[in-house]
């Protein structure tokens, strides 16, 4: 049969909140081109353009799907290479094929500066063969941390986009590990593995080192369509050393109300940090380390300064818990609070370390997804349908 190119077009995509016409693509991005106009450094910028959560669904009668597009791959100075970013196509809700794409642009980050150069690549191509011969529902899952230019769908049949259907939507917000770091491929982040398990579509706001309480980021969920929201804040506040305890709690509450005022009575869940042993009584910031031969993070502040408002993990999660409660007596009776120490703690952190010492296994991710399903979604959860 002859193949039949399809340009790829916004009403294929989902899980993104905006999308750039570039010169070779489309460019999918999760936060608007209002944010992103009041982002101050490359690593947000790079993080939001980095499609998390995003997919391309359609329907169709095909065998082979082939996409073509460009990545941009990245690399770091003294780090092994990354391995290219992976691509999850789902046939009915169940993964059934994954590739990569080769070529494209490259990304080189000195981690000690955040300085980066950037080279242009060619295009390349996913390939897919072998799907079953009927009418099937495809979802090609993006890879989560590998930003991608998509410039169109080559197939044996004509495809459909499919429309968003009667799925709650689920607007999440966190740090790089809802972004999903250390996860090996895009549905394996623990908020995918969540949503498909639910049957939610999910919005991933989960920006790697950019869950900094941004005004832009809460107009964004504000303005977002959204049945559900969970906010799991906390880990980039210490280990960015963006701010002290005295601007903590206003900066919290000014998140909540923006997000309230699109959204006066969704169900909206506080996340506290999940356990990270360097920074449960270090302050920030976080430096790289490269002592062992691989990369891992330290903390390099002084635990002593906690007394002069130094935030540490244990210090916010002690506060997230006050200030939801707070806003409670005010009658927010859709506002909760998860301790993220149910997530992953102590005991986890012996049996499925942080291979980085900062972000969650690929089977830590596993079992996060498991316990935010049973305490968030399931009967009389507070994100229970």
């Amino acid at each position: 049969m002859t193949a039949i190119t399809t340009p790829v077009t916004e009403d294929l995509l989902h899980g993104h909140l905006d999308v750039e016409h570039t010169r070779r693509g489309l460019l999918p991005h999760r936060l608007p081109a209002g944010a992103r106009r009041q982002i101050p450094d490359d690593q947000l910028a790079m993080a939001e353009a980095q499609p998390s959560g995003v997919r391309l669904a359609f329907r169709t009668h095909a065998t082979a799907v082939t996409l073509h597009a460009v990545p941009t791959k990245r690399a770091y100075p003294g780090v092994p290479d990354v391995p290219d970013g992976v691509y999850d196509l789902l046939v009915d809700g169940v993964l059934a094929a994954q590739a990569t794409v080769p070529g494209g642009n490259l990304r080189t980050v000195d981690l000690a500066t955040g300085r980066f150069e950037f080279t242009e690549g060619p295009p390349g191509s996913a390939r897919f063969t072998g799907l079953p011969a009927r009418d099937k529902t495809v979802e090609l899952w993006l890879p989560h941390t590998e930003t991608t230019e998509l410039i169109a769908l080559e197939t044996d049949a004509p495809l459909q986009p499919v429309p968003a259907g009667p799925r709650k939507r689920w607007v999440h917000h966190g740090s790089s590990i809802s972004h999903g770091s250390n996860a090996t491929h895009p549905t394996g982040t623990w908020p995918a593995l969540v949503a498909n398990g639910a049957g939610l579509d999910l919005v991933n706001l989960g920006f790697g080192g950019g869950a900094l309480l941004d005004p832009f980021t809460a107009r964004a969920i504000r303005d977002t369509p959204a049945d559900l929201i969970s906010l799991k804040l906390g880990i980039n506040l210490v280990n960015s050393d963006a701010m002290r305890l005295r601007a903590l709690t206003p900066a919290v509450h000014g998140f909540l109300d923006t997000v309230r005022e699109g959204h006066p009575t969704t169900p909206l869940l506080v996340v506290s940090p999940l356990l990270c042993p360097i920074h449960e009584n270090t302050p920030g910031p976080l430096a790289p380390d490269f002592s062992s031969g691989t990369l891992r993070f330290r903390a390099t502040g002084d635990p002593a300064e906690r007394a002069a408002g130094r935030l540490t993990l244990t210090v916010i999660r002690e506060h997230l818990a006050r200030i939801v409660a707070e806003r409670r007596s005010d009658g927010d009776l859709a506002l909760h609070h998860l301790d993220g120490l149910a997530l992953y703690g102590e005991p986890d952190y012996g049996t499925h370390p942080h291979p980085d010492g900062l972000h969650p296994s690929p089977e830590a991710h596993r079992l996060i997804a498991e316990r935010f399903t049973r305490l968030a979604l399931t009967p009389g959860g507070p994100l229970a349908p």
